[in-house]
């Protein structure tokens, strides 16, 4: 049986303005605490092409920033390409009051406040990309310049390989 897409916040953005893209629901295995990977796994994609949505802390401000899951966030240039001093992670907790998601399945589109989203640049290299569609076990397939658009963002070389 196929699991059926849920409506979320992050679809409904996208359906508002009009972006195309696949939903790709999935069986959330709740003991699994590295979600990216099990969603790259689950997909059957790449992890270069399933991002991650990190919440970070910017001179003050909270920022997104999405870095494939088989990366890690270079938290110095992310302050780099968005003209701060520093950047530091997002306490769980405030990422979740700020986004509206829980951890696992925050996604950079619908977020209850919108913040400032750098893209990898490594995104480029994709026709498509996933990214959380904000739930754990659900996954939004769509190009990245679509991405870019929903969320005013900007690409940035913001990750490091493993």
């Amino acid at each position: 049986m196929t699991k059926r897409a849920p409506i979320t916040p992050a679809t409904q953005a996208l359906d508002r303005l009009g972006l195309p893209y696949t939903p790709h629901p999935y069986e959330h295995d709740p003991f699994v605490e590295g979600y990216g990977m099990e969603a790259a796994r689950e997909l059957g994609a790449s992890p270069e092409r399933v991002f991650k949505t990190l919440i970070g802390d910017a001179d003050g401000r909270l920022v997104v920033a999405i870095v494939p899951v088989s990366s890690m966030l270079d938290l110095k240039s992310l302050a780099i390409v968005l003209g701060a001093k520093r950047a530091t992670m997002a306490s769980p907790d405030l990422a979740e009051r700020r986004t509206g998601y829980v951890v696992g399945g925050i996604s950079p589109l619908g977020q209850r406040t919108r913040l400032e989203t750098v893209l990898d640049a490594t995104a480029n290299r994709f026709a498509t990309i996933y990214v959380s569609g904000g739930r754990r076990g659900f996954d939004i397939e769509l190009a990245p310049q679509d991405l870019l658009t929903a969320t005013d963002g900007v690409v940035g070389a913001i990750g490091v390989p493993r």
